[in-house]
C-alpha cells in the first residue's frame, strides 16, 4: 500500500519523466554524427539554389472577400469600400464580425420582444372577441365535414348521371 502511493506521487513521476527525457536526448545525440558526409554535399551542390523570391517577408493579414468587405463597413470601422485596405489584419476583421454578432443578437432581442408584445395585445382582443383556438378549430372541422359532404353528394349525382346515361343507350 505504501509503495503504490510513493510510486504514484506526483514528484516521483515527474523526476522518472526527466530521467527518461534526458535518457532518451542523450541516445539520440549519441546516435547522430557530427561530421559533414561528403556525399550529401555533392548532391546538395548538384541542386540549384531555391530563389529568394518567395522567401521573403510576408504581411500577417488576410485578404478580405466582399462579405467581409460588406461587414467590415457595416461594423463601422470603414465609411467607403475604397477606403478597406487590400490586406486586412485578423484582430481588424476578427473585430468587425464580432461587433455585427453583437449588433444581429441586439435586433434578434429586440425583435423577440416586439413579437411578444404583439402577440399578447392580439390575444386579448381575441379574448374580447371571444375568439379561441378552439372555437377556430371547430369552425374549420365544420367546414370540412361540408366540403367532404358535398364532395360525396356531387360523386353520387355524377355516378347516377353515367348510370342513367348507360340505361339510355342500352336502350
Amino acid at each position: 500500500m505504501m509503495f503504490n502511493s510513493v510510486v504514484r506521487s506526483r514528484p516521483l513521476r515527474t523526476l522518472l519523466a526527466q530521467w527518461h527525457r534526458q535518457t532518451v536526448d542523450s541516445t539520440c545525440k549519441r546516435n547522430m554524427c557530427n561530421k559533414p558526409q561528403e556525399g550529401a554535399t555533392e548532391a546538395k551542390a548538384a541542386t540549384p539554389a531555391p530563389s529568394t523570391s518567395h522567401l521573403g517577408f510576408k504581411v500577417p493579414g488576410y485578404r478580405p472577400s466582399d462579405f467581409d468587405k460588406k461587414m467590415l463597413l457595416w461594423s463601422g470601422r470603414f465609411k467607403t469600400r475604397e477606403q478597406i485596405p487590400e490586406i486586412v489584419s485578423f484582430e481588424m476583421l476578427d473585430a468587425a464580425r464580432n461587433r455585427m454578432r453583437v449588433k444581429v443578437a441586439y435586433g434578434m432581442m429586440a425583435a423577440t420582444v416586439v413579437a411578444c408584445i404583439a402577440m399578447v395585445i392580439l390575444g386579448k382582443q381575441g379574448a374580447k372577441n371571444h375568439d379561441s383556438l378552439t372555437a377556430r378549430n371547430m369552425e374549420k372541422k365544420a367546414r370540412w365535414r361540408e366540403e367532404a359532404q358535398r364532395e360525396r353528394e356531387d360523386a353520387a349525382a355524377a355516378a347516377a348521371a353515367n348510370a342513367a346515361l348507360a340505361t339510355e343507350k342500352a336502350q
